[in-house]
C-alpha cells in the first residue's frame, strides 16, 4: 500500500529532510567520536536520545508494545521486518538491550554512516554466501559474549510492497547453533512514512513496534531451521497483515 504523494507531502518532506538530516549528520558524527574514545556501551543514553529524536523530527508518533516475557537481562536475536531506512530507529528504544547491527561490508564505504557503523562495531558481512554465513556466525557469537543482542533483517532488503517478504535461513541457523533465543519484531506504519523507491518522508502517521514473545532455540537442530524461520515470519506477518486489513476496512 503506497500513499499517493501530494504537494503537501513534498513540501513537508523538504522541511523534514533539512531538519532531520542536519540532526542525523550531527548525531552520527558525535556518536562516532564518542564510540572511539568512550565506547558504544557507555553512550547508550545518547543513542536512545538520537533514536527517539530522529523519529520525532519526521513528525510521526511512535508506540511500543513489548511482550512481558522479554527479559531486559537476556541476550536475544531480534528479527524485524525491513520496511525503511528508519527501521532501526523505530525499534531501538522499545527495549533496553544493546542491539548490534549486521550490515553488508559495502555499506561501510558510505561517508559518515559507514564511519559510524565501523566505530560502533557493526558486523560487516561479505556478499558471497559462504563467507557471509561464517562472518555472521562469528559476529553473533562475539556480540553475545559481550552481553549484547543482535538486530537482524532476514529479508535482506527493504520491502517493495509493505508486506513481509521471504526470510533467508542464515540468522536462524546461527541462532540454533549458539542457542540464542529469537524475538520477532513487527513494525507497522513506517512503510507509509518512508519506503524504498521514494525520498518523500510523510508526517502524521502512527508507527507501531510489536516486540513479541521470545522463541527459544534450546534443543533445536539443523533440521528445525526451516520451521523456526517460518514460525518467526508468521508472527511478524500476522501483525503486518492485520495492519493492512484494518487500513482497508
Amino acid at each position: 500500500m503506497k500513499n499517493e504523494t501530494t504537494a503537501w507531502d513534498r513540501i513537508a518532506s523538504f522541511v523534514i529532510w533539512i531538519v532531520a538530516g542536519g540532526f542525523l549528520a550531527f548525531m552520527l558524527s558525535l556518536l562516532t567520536l564518542l564510540y572511539r574514545f568512550v565506547g558504544p556501551d557507555r553512550v547508550q543514553f545518547l543513542e536512545r536520545f538520537y533514536a527517539r529524536t530522529q523519529l520525532a523530527l519526521t513528525f510521526n508518533r511512535q508506540v511500543h508494545h513489548v511482550h512481558p516475557n522479554v527479559d531486559p537481562e537476556t541476550q536475544y536475536i531480534f528479527i524485524q521486518n525491513h520496511t525503511s531506512h528508519l527501521d532501526h530507529v523505530a525499534m531501538y528504544t522499545a527495549t533496553p538491550h544493546f542491539k548490534q547491527g549486521i550490515e553488508l561490508e559495502t555499506h561501510f564505504d558510505y561517508p559518515v554512516y559507514g564511519w559510524f557503523m565501523k566505530a560502533r562495531g557493526t558486523s560487516p558481512v561479505p556478499k558471497d554466501r559462504q563467507g557471509a554465513l561464517e562472518a555472521l556466525r562469528r559476529a553473533v557469537r562475539e556480540e553475545v559474549d559481550r552481553g549484547h543482542s543482535i538486530l537482524g533483517f532476514p529479508e535482506g532488503h527493504r520491502t517493495l510492497t509493505g508486506r513481509v517478504g521471504k526470510f533467508y535461513d542464515g540468522i536462524f541457523q546461527i541462532a540454533i547453533e549458539l542457542g540464542v533465543p529469537i524475538v520477532p519484531v513487527a513494525v507497522t506504519g513506517l512503510y507509509d512514512v518512508l519506503h524504498k523507491g521514494s525520498l518523500v518522508i510523510r508526517p502524521g502517521h502512527v508507527i507501531s513496534v510489536f516486540v513479541e514473545e521470545p522463541i527459544t532455540t534450546d534443543g533445536l537442530t539443523e533440521d528445525d531451521i526451516e520451521a523456526l524461520r517460518d514460525r518467526v515470519r508468521e508472527v511478524i506477518s500476522a501483525r503486518v497483515d492485520a495492519y493492512y486489513s484494518a487500513a482497508a476496512a
